[in-house]
């Protein structure tokens, strides 16, 4: 009985975490502008990691389970405190005005402009007038909130297929790195020593995806990591045994950190092209996909088997799927937030690597609810065609 309450108690404190991670993620998100996007979730991302590299040093001063755990509920205790003070986590107006709950994002939206602390007093209430002014010709004829659940997105054509291929990437870069940390044992024997060069693969990931994907776009630098995973995963796959033990580790290095920059920029990137109405629910399938890439590591450590090659031939494929498929997607850099499913819908895919000339490009899949009425087409250009071309003038 108490090893059942144990991992019922394990189940629900990870569903807690999760939770709170996948909510500080959409609201830290959607209060950024488009060129600070990036930088902020990255930055965020190197508190984690900082996390994750002190959690060695705080277990060996805790030195049993037991006063770790308690320490760790108390740190995340502080964070659960900030639900009595709305000034510290304040709802994201953005999801509010999307669901028009005008009245709290009203409230919410003032908050915000008292605080941003502008340069005179006279331009803090012009905004705030012009913000109140806004606000009431929204709220013209009382609208209701709009929820929206997460069965939605299956009714949509370009958001599922966005979300899919992204949680896809996101299991892939998951799964897949098990295969790599694999080699680093022979290497490096110890726990922490193996630890660290995990934890600090994932930092250059972060960094490397905060350096590049701002230059170049979300999409390329997700290709660009997806086939280096491929190509990594390949290359061990099929000559590990003929290669220098540096060429494997160095191979396995690459192939880590790959995968993290997979994995974190794909979640990163769902959250941007997902509409808000449906974001928390869309973005939670995503970062749900990711942790099923992490159980199917245990599928490799079954003795007597061959689990770790079938595990590897598997993975191995589906990274080179991955790369055609990341192809589809649309480039949010530089662009606003879809708000609706409209806006989801109608998402377009620019060209790889250069900037569209004009904004002209067709979506992928034609959105629901857009009708194309053709039936003037044959008369206007039998008008176009039978008008005398007007004089030239000399």
């Amino acid at each position: 009985m108490d090893f059942v309450m144990v991992l019922v108690a394990r189940l629900l404190f990870g569903a807690a975490l999760a939770g709170a991670f996948l909510s500080l993620y959409v609201a830290r998100l959607e209060l950024c502008d488009p060129p600070h996007r990036l930088g902020v979730t990255m930055v965020a991302g190197f508190f984690w990691i900082a996390g994750e590299l002190l959690l060695p040093g705080l277990a060996v001063l805790c030195r049993d389970w037991r006063v770790l755990q308690g320490a760790v509920t108390m740190i995340l205790a502080l964070l659960a405190a900030c639900w009595w003070c709305p000034a510290l986590l304040l709802e994201s107006p953005r999801w509010l005005l999307a669901t028009q709950q005008l009245e709290r994002a009203r409230k919410t939206l003032q908050v915000l402009a008292e605080s941003s602390s502008p340069g005179s007093e006279d331009d803090s209430s012009c905004h705030q007038d012009s913000l109140l002014a806004e606000l009431e010709s929204l709220s013209e004829g009382s609208p209701q909130p709009q929820y929206h659940a997460v069965c939605e997105i299956f009714g949509t054509r370009v958001i599922w297929k966005n979300g899919v291929i992204l949680g896809f990437a996101a299991f892939i870069g998951s799964g897949i790195r098990h295969c790599f940390t694999r080699n680093l044992d022979p290497h490096l024997p110890h726990f922490f020593s193996s630890y660290f060069v995990r934890v600090s693969t994932e930092a250059a990931a972060c960094l490397f995806v905060c350096l590049t994907a701002e230059r170049f776009g979300r999409r390329a630098i997700l290709l660009l990591c997806t086939v280096l995973t491929g190509i990594s995963s390949l290359l061990l796959l099929a000559l590990t045994q003929y290669l220098l033990d540096l060429i494997v580790l160095t191979l396995s290095v690459v192939g880590i950190t790959a995968s993290h920059a997979v994995t974190m920029l794909s979640i990163f990137f769902a959250s941007e092209v997902l509409p808000t109405v449906v974001r928390g629910a869309g973005l939670g399938l995503v970062v749900g996909a990711s942790f099923v890439g992490k159980a199917a590591a245990p599928i490799t450590a079954i003795p007597n088997s061959r689990g770790f090659f079938l595990h590897h031939v598997v993975f191995a494929s589906f990274a080179i799927l991955a790369v055609l498929s990341i192809m589809l997607l649309p480039e949010s850099q530089g662009r606003s937030l879809p708000q609706s499913l409209q806006d989801g819908e109608s998402q377009r895919r620019p060209p790889l690597f250069r900037r569209p000339l004009r904004e002209d490009h067709l979506p992928l899949l034609t959105p629901h609810g857009i009708p194309h009425d053709y039936s003037r087409l044959p008369a206007s250009t039998k008008r176009m065609v039978g008008s005398p071309a007007a004089p030239r003038e000399t």
